[in-house]
């Protein structure tokens, strides 16, 4: 297995480069506001442009990267990634309008942090690793802890350089993807199907194990961002703390106990049944959510945010190995339509916490308690599956 030693940290890095395009630009956004004169709801569009892009990449992937190579295809995401960083630090500042310069670079390098979340899970896959559950769990980790380094290195950085050198820091994150690229171009890649072919959208719309995974997904990224996305300004208005103090206590902390919870499982998996796991993990988020929800004491919402993240943890990945153990055949396609499923639930799930927040007199704690219907969801399709209720086609 030594030989796949270099197409892990090819992998592991491409969930970083992925966590450092997610998580760089929104460190930026009252700098965009202060420095350049782009007015908030403009700003506000950044996320939108970023993650709506992921998602036609999401779809996209699953049609031609097996026509192309994962190899070609997972160099191009290192390329893109790299090019989009450097390019957010250039173009704002040589066109017209620096919104546009902002939003082109997003774009670009929203493109390769979409082709990572599609390639990198089905190549790791194909690798003759043993207990791949456990490998796979490892790896999603990794983007965890690049979130977490994004948050802290920036922040570090900005300490002690200033918040006006920024774009100097982004061409230095573009130097992960840049080494990258050579990683990948020189690894080992197998194939994840006999031939490179395997199930197309079609025949995976009609199988219900695949229709309940996308359910599992969809669920598995509301209650992971639902949480994420609101820690901050929820740990800022139950305890009263400042902004910074918020981030870190808020996002890096849920980010840091939900990598944990994918290394436990990384390293002991072969010891842990998966269904049995993702049941527990679902129920405590449930609980997490009651708590954040319901509690009158702050220091209890807090741990509440925070354990949400351990609790979510298990969920995305853990969900890819059902699907890719009950479906061997679902090849690139499968990859593709679990990213987008997980992705619109990391869209849907933070907009319903804010509507029912608005509808309820800007009430956080009633946003919190509406997105409870995710790990619920969650929990009844995993019992489902390891009732072996849903089967696959053909069983």
């Amino acid at each position: 297995m030594d030989k796949y030693r270099k197409t892990l940290i090819a992998s592991y890095l491409g969930f970083i480069t992925q966590a450092i395009a997610a998580n760089f630009a929104p460190l930026l956004f009252l700098t965009f506001h202060k420095s350049l004169g782009i007015p908030l709801g403009q700003v506000a569009l950044i996320s939108t442009t970023f993650y709506f892009t992921q998602l036609i990449v999401d779809v996209i992937c699953g049609k031609l990267a097996d026509k192309i190579g994962y190899r070609a295809a997972a160099v191009a995401s290192e390329v893109t990634s790299a090019a989009g960083l450097i390019g957010l630090a250039v173009l704002p500042f040589v066109l017209p309008d620096p919104f546009i310069g902002i939003i082109i670079s997003v774009i670009i390098y929203a493109i390769g942090s979409g082709l990572i979340e599609v390639l990198v899970s089905p190549i790791v896959e194909a690798c003759p690793f043993e207990h791949k559950e456990a490998v796979m769990s490892l790896l999603h980790s990794f983007y965890c802890w690049g979130s977490v380094g994004v948050i802290l290195l920036s922040t570090v950085f900005f300490a002690v350089f200033g918040v006006g050198n920024w774009r100097w820091l982004s061409c230095i994150w573009a130097l992960i993807p840049l080494y990258n690229i050579f990683n990948f171009a020189t690894c080992p890649i197998e194939s994840l199907t006999e031939d490179g072919k395997g199930m197309t959208f079609g025949a995976l719309f009609k199988t219900p194990m695949f229709l309940l995974g996308i359910i599992l997904m969809v669920c598995a990224g509301a209650s992971e961002m639902s949480m994420a996305q609101w820690a901050s300004a929820f740990v800022e208005s139950a305890l009263g703390l400042s902004k910074t103090v918020g981030d870190l206590a808020g996002p890096c902390l849920f980010a840091v106990t939900m990598g944990i919870s994918r290394v436990i499982y990384g390293k002991h998996g072969d010891k842990i049944e998966l269904t049995g796991y993702m049941l527990g993990s679902g129920t405590l988020c449930l609980a997490c959510y009651i708590l954040a929800a319901i509690s009158h004491n702050p220091i209890v919402s807090l741990i509440g945010c925070i354990m949400c993240g351990f609790s979510v943890g298990i969920m995305w990945p853990g969900t890819i190995s059902i699907l890719s153990k009950r479906l061997p055949l679902g090849g690139t396609a499968m990859f593709a339509l679990l990213a987008m499923a997980g992705d619109l639930g990391g869209a849907f799930g933070p907009a319903v916490v804010g509507c029912v927040t608005q509808l309820n007199n800007d009430d956080l704690k009633s946003g919190m308690l509406a997105a409870c219907v995710f790990p619920i969801v969650l929990v009844v399709s995993v019992l489902l599956i390891k009732t072996n209720v849903v089967k696959k086609k053909g069983d």
